[in-house]
């Protein structure tokens, strides 16, 4: 953000702006219910990213999903990300879990972009169905899936989550689906596009992902 607030002309440090987003309270923490339930009798795959080295884009994908609460009810969010440019591939809302949402998610995300040498999901139900695998398998994309109870495995996609929560969703109380699918989709053109990441050099995640890849 203080990167951001500078490009637009506005001399501010660090310090100034943490201080005014704490004095806008931005810092509410809402729980969310288990997105992750596994099956135990769909098949589980290694965690492929340990010492992993990511130097490229379309070399790991990762997705998870998230609860999104509305202003009556909820729903369900799910991203598809390119770990090395953060970038956010594909995404779609729903008020369902079902494993044919995600697999269709996945097969937009190849057709767009190609597909990734190393997919990594977590252990939950839609991730470990054969309808969601076999996508990945006909595409010859390696299935890696995180350690049961390791969220951190998967922290890129969480601070993804994060980010898209904090800056939109909780300052927003979208009223209906309707809404919330116009207020993601301005949110994530801006975060692919414009929003600085400091992992990045305080470049943006397209600008990666369109310079290397």
């Amino acid at each position: 953000m203080t990167a951001h607030l500078r490009s637009l002309g506005y001399s501010v440090n660090h310090k100034r702006v943490q201080r005014l987003m704490r004095k806008m309270g931005l810092e509410a923490v809402y729980r969310k219910p288990n997105t992750s339930l596994p099956n135990k009798e769909h098949t589980i795959y290694p965690y492929l990213l340990k010492g992993l080295k990511i130097t490229r884009p379309n070399q790991v994908w990762a997705t998870d999903i998230t609860y999104i609460p509305m202003a009556k009810g909820f729903m369900y969010l799910i991203a598809i990300v390119d770990l090395f440019s953060r970038k956010v591939l594909t995404w779609s809302v729903s008020n369902t879990m079902e494993s044919e949402w995600c697999a269709e998610v996945l097969k937009a995300a190849i057709k767009e972009f190609g597909k990734p040498d190393i997919f990594n999901t977590d252990q939950g139900s839609q991730f470990t169905a054969n309808i969601f695998t076999q996508v990945l398998k006909d595409n010859q994309v390696q299935i890696s899936m995180d350690g049961k109870g390791r969220a951190i495995d998967n922290i890129f996609v969480e601070r993804i989550w994060k980010s898209v929560k904090y800056e939109d969703i909780y300052l927003k109380s979208y009223q209906n689906g309707v809404e919330l699918q116009k207020g993601l989709e301005k949110y994530f053109d801006f975060y692919n596009r414009e929003r600085f990441h400091q992992s990045l050099s305080y470049q943006t995640p397209d600008k990666v992902y369109l310079q290397v890849a």
